[in-house]
């Protein structure tokens, strides 16, 4: 059985920590930046995890 290839566009947007949780970072990251204050664009920079049954469909498509 010829092994699943990495789904690319969930391989840029989500990352897997040590202990297995799948985490992404939040949207409105760049678009209209300077109009955000300071405090809510720090909170972009924060990654969050994910609900356990997005997870499941994003291992798969990371081949995990």
């Amino acid at each position: 059985m010829p092994k699943i290839k990495t789904h690319k566009g969930a391989k840029r947007r989500f990352h897997i920590s040590a202990g297995g949780k799948v985490l992404r970072t939040k949207g409105p990251k760049s678009h209209l930046r300077r109009n955000k204050s300071s405090r809510v664009r720090r909170a972009f920079d924060k990654k969050i995890g994910t609900s356990p049954a997005n997870a499941k469909r994003i291992k798969r498509l990371l081949g995990r």
